[in-house]
C-alpha cells in the first residue's frame, strides 16, 4: 500500500509539473511576438476606367486581396489537398498526419501534404526550409502562435496570398492573373484545380513547364475534392475534361503597357509626389491614373501606321483633355525597348509656326490688331536692336502673296513675313508674358525669329498651351496621377487641380476660329481635313528638323512632333507625316464621341468684311466673308466708302447687318459640318 502511494505522489507531481511546464510554455508563447514578416506587396497602375496599365514589384509579384474575393472552387481544392482538418485542429493535426503516411504509402507518392496550412504559412513567413531540429522547434513555436493571434479565415487568407505559384507570381491574385489573366474570385473549378496544385512543386506542376503533369495534379486535387464532399463526381469529370484558356507567357511585347507613361508616373511618384521607392516596389500600393487605354491605342496605332517600320525617323504625341488637364495619352517615341528617351518632354525641339497662335493671341489682345489686320507678303528685311541687327526671313519654299494680306490669311498658308511683322508690331516681351500665362516654361529669346518659333518647346508644353483655346481660355495644369491608396485603400495623395484663366473666352474663340482655316481649302492642313470628321482647330509646323501639328477638339488637345534624335534634316516625305498622325488620331481616339461645335462665347461679334480691304462688307460689295471679332474691334467702314460708319443711319444699318450676319454664321456654319459629316 505504502509503495501504492508513492507512485500515486509521484505520478500526481509529474502530471502537475507536466501541467506546469505546459502553462509556462502556453504563457511563454503567448508572450513572444511573431517575428516582423516583411511580405512584399505588388503595386499597380490602373488607368482613367480601372484597367490595370503596369505593377511594380522587386522580384516578388504580389497582390494581396480578402478571402471574401478569392474563388470558393479555389479555397475547397487547396484545402483538400493541402489541410483537409484546417478548421477542426490547432495547428498541429496529429490525424492528419497519420492519415497523409497512410494515403502516400498506398499510392507509393506523396499524394497529401503532412504539414498543415499553418505550419506551411509559419515557415514560409518566418523560417527557411533548412531540415533542422531548430528550425522545426521555431515552426512549432510560430505555429502556435499563428493559431492564438489570428483566426482561421485570417490564416486562411494570409496563406492564399503569400505562397508561391511560380514564374514570379506570389499569391492567388497574382497567380490567376498570369496563367488565365482573370481576378481570384473569377476562377473556374477547373482552373481552381490546376493552381491549387502547383504551390507543391511550381517547376513541376506548372503548365507552362509540364501540361502532363499539371494535368496529373489537377485530376488528384478534383478526386480529392470529391472525396470531401465539394464536388460531384459529374463536376471533376467536367472540370476535368474543360480546355484552359492559359494566358500566354511571354507574349514578346515591352513590360507594362503604355511604357513612356508608365516611367512618368514613376517620375512623379518618386520625385514630386515623395512616394518612397520601397512603398512603390514593395508596398503594394495602387495609383489611379488619368491615362485612357482606348485613346493610348489610338496614339499608339496612329504612329505605328504614320512612319515606315524601317524609317529611322522618331515621334511623339501627346493628348490633353483641356476640361480637367488629364493626360489621356502619351507616346515617347516608336520603339521604347530600343531607346526610353522620352521626345513628350524633350526641351530641345523648335515648334516652327506651331508657336504663331500665341504671337496671333497676344496681337489680339493687344486690340493693335484685328483678323483683317494687313501687312505684305513679300521678301523683307527686318531692323532691330536700335538698327544695329537684321533680320530676313523667308517663307517655305519662297512663296510669297506679293501683295497685302490679312492675319487670317496669314495663319491659314503659315506665312512668315507676316508673322515677324505681328511680333515687331506688338513686341516680343508681350508675346513671351502671353506663352508663360498659357503654360510653357522654356526660355524664349525676345528676338524677331521667336515669331517663327526658333526657341525651343516641348510637345507638353504645346498641347498644354493649346488647350486653353479648347477649354475656351482657363488653363488647367495637366494631372496624371489622380490619387494613389495603400494596400489598405487608405488615401495617401490625392490632386488637386489648379485653374486659372490666363485670356478670355472671347479670346480664345477668335483664335480658335482663326485656327480652324488652316483645316480648310487653302490652309496647311487641308490635305488631312477629310480625315477628320468633326470641327477642329491647330497649327502646322516645320523646321529644316522638326514637323508639327499642334490642334484641338472641344475635347481634346494634342502635340504631334515628328523628327530625328541625332541633327538630321527631314525629307520633304517625313516632314509631312505629322498631320497625317494627328488627324489619324484624333479620329480614332473620339470616334466614339459626337462630333461638337466649339461654343460661342459672350464678347464676339461676327460681320461680313470684304477681304481685300478689311472692311465691313455691304450688299453692293463684289467679295464677302464672315469674320469673328473681339466685340468693339470689328471694322467700321463700309467697302467702297472711306466714311466712318458712325452716323445714325449707317451706324443701324450696320447693327442690323451685324445681327443678321450672326444668324447666317450660325446656320452656314451648321449646315457646311453637317454636310461634312454626312459626305465622309
Amino acid at each position: 500500500m505504502l509503495k501504492l502511494n508513492k507512485w500515486l505522489i509521484r505520478t500526481a507531481v509529474a502530471m502537475a509539473a507536466a501541467l506546469a511546464l505546459c502553462l509556462a510554455l502556453f504563457l511563454y508563447v503567448r508572450s513572444q511576438p511573431l517575428p516582423v514578416a516583411a511580405i512584399s506587396q505588388t503595386s499597380q497602375m490602373l488607368d482613367l476606367h480601372g484597367n490595370v496599365i503596369d505593377t511594380f514589384h522587386a522580384g516578388e509579384n504580389r497582390r494581396s486581396v480578402p478571402l471574401e474575393d478569392i474563388s470558393r472552387d479555389l479555397i475547397h481544392a487547396t484545402l483538400s489537398i493541402e489541410d483537409r482538418r484546417f478548421y477542426e485542429h490547432d495547428g498541429f493535426d496529429l490525424r492528419g498526419l497519420a492519415r497523409a503516411v497512410v494515403v502516400n504509402v498506398q499510392s507509393m507518392s506523396a499524394r497529401q501534404g503532412a504539414s498543415t496550412l499553418t505550419q506551411q504559412l509559419a515557415r514560409n513567413l518566418y523560417l527557411s526550409h533548412e531540415k533542422t531540429w531548430q528550425r522545426k522547434l521555431k515552426e512549432a513555436l510560430y505555429t502556435a502562435k499563428l493559431e492564438m493571434d489570428y483566426t482561421k479565415d485570417d490564416i486562411l487568407s494570409m496563406y492564399l496570398n503569400q505562397i508561391y505559384y511560380g514564374h514570379g507570381s506570389y499569391g492567388i491574385e497574382a497567380a490567376s492573373m498570369l496563367y488565365f489573366d482573370k481576378h481570384a474570385s473569377e476562377l473556374t473549378l477547373a482552373e481552381s484545380a490546376m493552381l491549387a496544385g502547383i504551390p507543391k512543386g511550381p517547376k513541376y506542376y506548372s503548365p507552362y513547364m509540364d501540361m502532363k503533369n499539371a494535368k496529373d495534379r489537377q485530376y488528384l486535387i478534383l478526386e480529392s475534392m470529391t472525396e470531401g464532399g465539394f464536388i460531384t463526381k459529374e463536376q471533376a469529370e467536367n472540370a476535368y475534361r474543360e480546355v484552359l484558356d492559359l494566358k500566354p507567357l511571354d507574349s514578346g511585347e515591352p513590360e507594362g503597357f503604355a511604357p513612356y507613361f508608365r516611367d512618368y508616373i514613376r517620375q512623379l511618384a518618386l520625385d514630386e509626389i515623395g512616394i518612397q521607392p520601397s512603398v512603390l516596389n514593395k508596398g503594394g500600393i495602387t495609383i489611379y491614373t488619368t491615362l485612357d487605354q482606348n485613346i493610348q491605342n489610338a496614339a499608339e496605332d496612329a504612329i505605328k501606321n504614320g512612319i515606315p517600320g524601317d524609317s529611322g525617323q522618331q515621334a511623339a504625341l501627346v493628348a490633353i483633355d483641356p476640361r480637367n488637364g488629364y493626360i489621356k495619352a502619351m507616346v515617347g517615341g516608336r520603339d521604347y525597348r530600343t531607346n526610353q528617351y522620352n521626345r513628350v518632354f524633350a526641351r530641345t525641339r523648335q515648334p516652327g509656326s506651331a508657336f504663331k497662335p500665341l504671337l496671333y493671341l497676344t496681337a489680339l489682345r493687344s486690340r493693335y490688331m484685328t483678323p483683317v489686320t494687313q501687312f505684305r507678303s513679300e521678301p523683307t528685311v527686318f531692323s532691330y536692336d536700335e538698327g544695329r541687327k537684321s533680320y530676313e526671313p523667308r517663307n517655305y519654299g519662297d512663296k510669297y502673296a506679293n501683295d497685302l494680306i490679312d492675319m487670317r490669311k496669314a495663319i491659314s498658308t503659315s506665312d512668315n513675313i507676316y508673322a515677324v511683322n505681328t511680333l515687331m508690331t506688338i513686341g516680343a516681351d508681350k508675346v513671351i508674358q502671353t506663352s508663360k500665362d498659357l503654360g510653357i516654361s522654356s526660355p524664349l529669346d525676345p528676338v524677331p525669329s521667336l515669331a517663327l518659333g526658333s526657341s525651343p518647346i516641348s510637345p507638353f508644353e504645346m498641347a498644354s498651351a493649346y488647350s486653353v483655346f479648347a477649354s475656351g481660355g482657363f488653363r488647367v495644369e495637366p494631372i496624371a496621377i489622380l490619387r494613389i491608396e495603400d494596400r489598405k485603400g487608405k488615401v495617401l495623395y490625392e490632386a488637386k487641380p489648379v485653374m486659372n484663366q490666363p485670356i478670355s473666352p472671347a479670346e480664345a474663340y477668335v483664335m480658335t476660329s482663326l485656327l480652324e482655316g488652316v483645316f480648310e481649302q487653302g490652309g496647311t492642313a487641308n490635305r488631312v481635313s477629310s480625315i477628320i470628321k468633326r470641327p477642329v482647330a491647330g497649327k502646322t509646323g516645320t523646321t529644316d528638323y522638326d514637323a508639327w501639328l499642334v490642334g484641338y477638339t472641344p475635347e481634346l488637345s494634342t502635340a504631334v512632333w515628328v523628327g530625328h534624335d541625332k541633327n538630321k534634316k527631314l525629307t520633304l516625305a517625313e516632314a509631312h507625316r505629322a498631320a497625317p498622325i494627328f488627324a489619324s488620331f484624333m479620329e480614332g481616339a473620339l470616334s466614339a464621341v459626337p462630333p461638337k461645335m466649339f461654343a460661342v462665347p459672350e464678347g464676339v461679334s461676327t460681320v461680313y468684311i470684304e477681304p481685300s480691304t478689311g472692311r465691313l462688307a455691304a450688299a453692293s460689295c463684289g467679295t464677302r466673308r464672315l469674320e469673328t471679332f473681339l466685340s468693339g474691334t470689328e471694322p467700321t467702314e463700309i467697302c467702297g466708302t472711306s466714311d466712318h460708319a458712325d452716323g445714325h443711319e449707317e451706324g443701324n444699318v450696320t447693327e442690323q447687318q451685324t445681327r443678321s450676319n450672326e444668324k447666317t454664321r450660325k446656320k452656314k456654319a451648321w449646315w457646311h459640318d453637317f454636310k461634312k459629316w454626312w459626305s465622309d
